[in-house]
């Protein structure tokens, strides 16, 4: 069984940065994808950011140059740094992973979100 733990949420002011921790536990071989998606209220949720085999990421355009994600392969724990934040960046924020659980098996598993309100 895997988990994924977020932490690093909260309140801030507009302008101001926050970092998001996901760490993956449990029974995992390897990782191939990690990634942190968002919802606001009323809102679909959208991806964020995204980091493939610990190499290659990619953003979505409102947050591209303002954050950056990125992996520690030893603690399999995956970092979205936000910086300049503004109010419409608001949301709950949900890790995500890709795990290889068995020689044959991947699965895909979420975290429980992390709640970040940012005030104007």
């Amino acid at each position: 069984q895997v988990q994924l733990v977020e932490s690093g949420g909260g309140l801030v002011q507009s302008g101001g940065s926050l970092r998001l921790s996901c760490a993956a536990s449990g029974s995992i071989l390897s990782i191939t994808a990690m990634g942190w998606y968002r919802q606001a209220p009323g809102k679909q949720r959208e991806l964020v950011a995204s980091i493939i085999s610990g190499v290659s990421t990619q953003y979505a355009d409102p947050v591209k140059g303002r954050f950056t994600i990125s992996i520690d392969n030893a603690k399999n724990t995956v970092y979205l740094q936000m910086n300049s934040l503004k109010p419409e960046d608001t949301a709950v924020y949900y890790c995500n992973a890709d795990i290889q659980i068995a020689t044959t098996a991947f699965d895909h598993y979420w975290g429980q979100g992390t709640q970040v309100t940012v005030s104007s």
